[in-house]
């Protein structure tokens, strides 16, 4: 048993030592400070469901942990200003993003802003009356972008919770039952994401689906005829080709630059707009893009197009 624990160790100090050999900005940080964090998670997400998780799956998980965002957490936790200020600076305006996603309104949504800051500081007193900041909950296994979303959308949430005297409106309820829905994406791992991580899930797909919707309503009535022929009402392209006046070919090529064109302009207002990182926007067109094909059918139609 001794044995088996030492290898534990040994593995848990290797893993955080390459976690700050790859870290572009490591803030200073030392394998003993982040030793414990990379523990809790280890013992969470894998040794809680199986205590003889084999070394090289313990490893795997660690080479999977953000080791730049981590870093700048724990920085901020151990109260190192330049931390604060770049996290403030580079994550306000996902903060706010999010917030205006969740919120009925501008007013609401910098109100709601400003009180994730207060969470993240640790200004706010738990029950016990002691502070404590919700960064002690990242652990770094998705992206720190990611991970504020999901504290916003369950901040706010808690926040529509608490005001129940209220008559809730359809955007309130519909925000509530976000919070008890399952996971939008198909993950098989879907059991081991934490509450915050289904509801940024959610978000992603939303936000997504928000960008897409604003991409084909920016399509000619042309292109959004042919991607109905031939997604939805089943015509070959040759078919479709008929009906466009045009040959199979030239229907082809049409096709593959209506593809072309969405993807580039759904990555646009998903980056401009929604304040997503390069990284989260080409992750998301992997694990939630498979998911909206049947809406686009929806939003063609809704185009006029028949």
């Amino acid at each position: 048993m001794e044995s088996s624990s030492n290898q534990l160790n040994q593995v848990l100090e290797q893993g955080v030592r390459k976690l700050l050999a790859r870290a572009v900005d490591a803030r200073a940080l030392k394998t003993d400070v982040l030793l414990p964090r990379i523990t809790a998670a280890v013992e969470k997400y894998l040794l809680r469901d199986d205590p003889n998780t084999s070394p090289a799956d313990i490893s795997a998980f660690i080479e999977g942990i953000q080791a730049d965002d981590l870093c700048l957490i724990i920085a901020c936790e151990r109260n190192d200003g330049g931390a604060w200020s770049d996290l403030v600076e580079r994550f306000t305006p996902i903060v706010r993003s999010a917030a205006r996603s969740a919120t009925a309104n501008e007013d609401a949504a910098e109100d709601l802003a400003q009180s994730i800051w207060a969470e993240l500081y640790g200004l706010r007193e738990g029950k016990d009356g002691q502070r404590s900041s919700k960064l002690a909950y990242y652990s770094g296994r998705g992206s720190l972008a990611g991970w504020l979303r999901a504290v916003v959308a369950q901040l706010a949430v808690d926040t529509y919770r608490k005001q129940s005297r209220f008559v809730q409106t359809e955007e309130d309820a519909d925000l509530d039952r976000l919070a008890r829905s399952m996971p939008l994406m198909s993950d098989p791992h879907a059991s081991l994401l934490n509450p915050e991580q289904v509801i940024a899930n959610r978000l992603a797909g939303s936000d997504m689906q928000d960008a897409l919707n604003r991409a084909v309503k920016e399509l000619d009535a042309e292109d959004r005829l042919l991607v109905k022929l031939y997604y939805f009402d089943g015509l070959r392209l040759r078919e479709a080709g008929v009906v466009l006046g045009v040959h199979e070919a030239t229907a082809s090529r049409r096709l593959m630059r209506i593809h072309g064109d969405l993807k580039k302009r759904v990555r646009q207002i998903l980056m401009e707009e929604f304040s997503w990182t390069e990284s989260e926007t080409e992750r998301s067109f992997t694990e939630i893009g498979r998911h909206l094909d049947a809406d686009l059918e929806a939003l063609v139609t809704k185009e006029g197009v028949s």
